[in-house]
């Protein structure tokens, strides 16, 4: 019976048809639609909510302002019932611009001990004079910090009572599957022991928000104030740290994210025994391995990460070179260039890694004993201090004004000019000076890419120095052009360069020959 048939039926046999059809696909148990149709959700969270509610906390902090400031809070218009509701809450109530000297900010945290210890965003705490924490029971503690990791924005705080406290647990974050429900409980606008439910909507976010983004995206609705709160399972496990929202209004109608538990969990450890993070360092600067470059080098597909430069005092000073390609960390496949520093710092400071390396063509196993990321840090600072030069490079002058830097050395030929996209000059002891150089560095001085050029959008400026051409050192025109020269021949796709800033910075580009 089609459609136009149905128009002409009674209303109440048509709506028969059409209910006895949806029982058909459909069959009812207890009243309701099966759950094996696929569309039903947990029938309620009440009872999970009841029993972890009691180990989610509100965090109010305060420091000191010069004036201003304080809680972001609902403006609501004249006239709405919730508006003496809400200005009730308000913690800054009859504080004014001038009469304003401390600013007060509201978040979440949640226990994970019954010893007191809090675990929170850095964001929620940093600079506070003060922290309280309140308990979904009612009581108030004045909180110390623990310890923080600014990387990441988690922070522990401790609070101490003659009573033990109700605590949650961190479950399996990586078993988390896009689809899978997920409940946040926090401290919204103030308002406190708020439920929210949603689904886990995307996995490995990454908006370049910090060095190890691995964020699980949610719809479950986060605002104002739910920061640092849990997101736990189904299981009443901890999922993730609730630490961000993207939302064009600030509030649920945006993208909430949460730091993994896994992620999380272990540095969580470390600022409890240490105070601090103690996080695996291999001394190295990477970078990302694209389809140029891996062509350039004989790598089949962009995978893996490439060491542009190794650190001098190191835990890889003498292990791993420049122009090494990770494939493989301790039996873990390097996908993505992030991959690697996120697994390094989760592995145990003094601990001896094995790595498979892509080298000159070749598969080789590298181990290397790993050093402390936050001492390496120290040693990196000392290394640029040294290299730090008194005359400050400027692009702009050698773009704008190229006969006041270059001396009219050797060029490249124009047809390799072209091909390339870029022009340089061997370099001089006054060329060298004039850009803020060493009179001892060697290679090459790029004066000119012209801008609609491949190398243009690799990166690739006037006044960087062209050290290595497919990881041969050179220091003349000739030496280039004899290398490039042998790359056309071979039909060589990508030829590899290794370049370096004023400040010493390395890093690999490949300049597609065809």
């Amino acid at each position: 019976m089609s459609l136009r048939h149905l128009k002409t039926l009674p209303v109440q046999f048509v709506q028969t048809i059409l209910f006895s059809t949806l029982l058909f696909f459909f069959p009812m148990q207890n009243g309701a639609f099966s759950q094996s149709a696929g569309f039903v959700g947990p029938a309620s969270v009440s009872e999970l909510a009841a029993d972890l509610s009691g180990a989610v906390v509100n965090i109010g902090t305060s420091r000191p302002v010069a004036g201003g400031g304080g809680d972001p809070f609902p403006d609501l218009p004249q006239g709405s019932p919730l508006r003496e509701l809400f200005e009730g809450l308000n913690p800054n109530l009859g504080q004014g611009q001038k009469r304003m000297g401390e600013a007060r900010s509201l978040g979440s945290g949640f226990l994970i001990s019954e010893k007191g210890f809090v675990v929170t965003n850095n964001h929620v705490i940093v600079g506070a004079s003060e922290i309280l924490v309140y308990t979904s029971q009612g009581q108030r503690y004045v909180a110390e910090v623990v310890g923080v990791d600014e990387k990441t924005d988690l922070a522990v705080l401790k609070i101490s009572s003659g009573h033990p406290f109700p605590f949650v647990e961190f479950g399996d974050s990586d078993s988390a599957e896009v689809g899978d429900w997920a409940m946040a409980v926090g401290n919204p606008f103030g308002l406190g022991g708020s439920v929210s439910l949603g689904i886990v909507s995307a996995r490995n976010r990454d908006f370049n928000s910090g060095p190890y983004d691995d964020y699980i995206q949610t719809d479950a609705a986060i605002n104002l104030g739910n920061s640092g709160g849990p997101l736990f399972d189904m299981n009443g496990d901890v999922m993730g740290i609730v630490t961000a929202l993207i939302s064009q209004e600030g509030s649920s109608g945006g993208l909430g994210f949460a730091v993994p538990g896994n992620l999380a969990s272990p540095i969580i450890d470390q600022l409890i025994e240490f105070g601090k993070t103690r996080r695996g360092w291999l001394g190295v600067s990477i970078q990302e391995v694209g389809e140029n470059l891996a062509s350039s080098v004989g790598l089949s597909a962009a995978i893996g990460v490439l060491i542009a430069d190794v650190t001098a005092g190191g835990p890889s000073d003498g292990m791993l070179l420049e122009g090494d390609i990770i494939l493989v960390f301790d039996d873990a496949p390097i996908i993505d260039w992030k991959d690697l520093p996120r697994i390094v710092a989760q592995t145990a400071v003094g601990s001896t890694s094995i790595m498979r390396v892509y080298r000159n063509g070749e598969i080789v196993e590298v181990g290397v004993t790993l050093g402390e990321l936050e001492e390496g840090e120290k040693l990196i600072a000392q290394n640029r201090e040294t290299q730090r030069r008194e005359q400050v490079f400027s692009q702009e002058l050698i773009l704008e004004s190229p006969s006041e830097i270059i001396d009219y050395g050797k060029r490249l030929q124009q047809s390799n000019s072209d091909l390339l996209g870029f022009d340089v000059v061997e370099t001089s002891e006054q060329l060298l000076n004039n850009m803020g150089r060493e009179k001892n560095v060697k290679g090459l001085a790029i004066v000119f890419v012209e801008p609609e050029s491949i190398a243009f959008e690799n990166g690739m400026r006037a006044g960087l120095i062209i050290s290595q051409v497919d990881r041969v050192e050179i220091d003349s025109i000739e030496e280039m052009e004899s290398l490039l020269a042998i790359a056309l021949e071979n039909e060589v796709e990508a030829i590899l360069l290794k370049l370096s800033d004023a400040s010493g910075i390395s890093r690999f580009v490949a300049v597609p020959l065809i």
